[in-house]
Formats: C-alpha cells, structure tokens, sequence
C-alpha cells in the first residue's frame, strides 16, 4: 500500500491503514481527553487525505497574513532562520484534527519538521 500523500508529505504508515480501512473516525470526547489533556476544546477528525488537505488551507492563510502571529504559523521557506516551536512551519505540516467549534480556531497537525518519515 503506497502512502498517502497530503501537501507533497506522506502521511504515517498507520494513518494511512486507519483511514483506509475507515477506522479513523471520532473515538469520543473522553478518549481525546486521555490521548490529549492539554487540548481543551474538542475536536474533529479530519476524515481523509482530501479533506486534511483542504483544512491544512488554513495554514496558508495565517501564515502568509502579517496581522496573524498570534496563530504562531509561518513558511519556513520565507524564514532566515529555522522555525522552532510554539511556531509551525505550514509548509511542513498537515493537519489531522479540528475544532468542532466554529471560531476557536484550533487544530491538531503533524509536523514534519524533525523527520519527514516520522512526524511529530
């Protein structure tokens, strides 16, 4: 099974068996609350390759609006120097998981930056 591949990146080996095999669905408030304690608002999985895709668009908007670092998301392409956390690298990054809410504008995203086999 070749990986599915999501803004040039290849999504885990297991991700990719999850959503194949459409287990990769909402486990429940209280299952997040385990795997994610720091998390507070609830979230949404994104369902598939297509649509991370189409929510990691997010990413690009913030990142490439001057008025936005409060979102901490920028292009490590157009950085002089590496992006290091709490700031993501967009274009090394895919988003697995949204907020449920409309206007809380948070998310759960694979990072690539430390490994692009292995992301964090």
């Amino acid at each position: 099974m070749a990986p599915s591949m999501v803004r040039g990146l290849a999504l885990p080996a297991l991700l990719t068996s999850l959503v194949d095999r459409d287990l990769w669905r909402d486990p429940g408030d209280a299952v997040l609350a385990k795997a994610i304690p720091w998390f507070k608002d609830p979230l949404r999985l994104v369902s598939n390759p297509e649509q991370m895709a189409y929510a990691s668009q997010s990413m690009d908007m913030f990142a490439d609006d001057p008025h936005s670092a409060f979102f901490r998301q920028a292009r490590g392409s157009r950085s002089v120097a590496p992006l290091e956390l709490p700031w993501l690298d967009v274009e090394r990054a895919v988003l697995i998981a949204i907020t449920r809410r409309p206007g809380d504008d948070g998310a759960l995203a694979l990072d690539y930056r430390s490994d692009p086999s292995d992301p964090r």
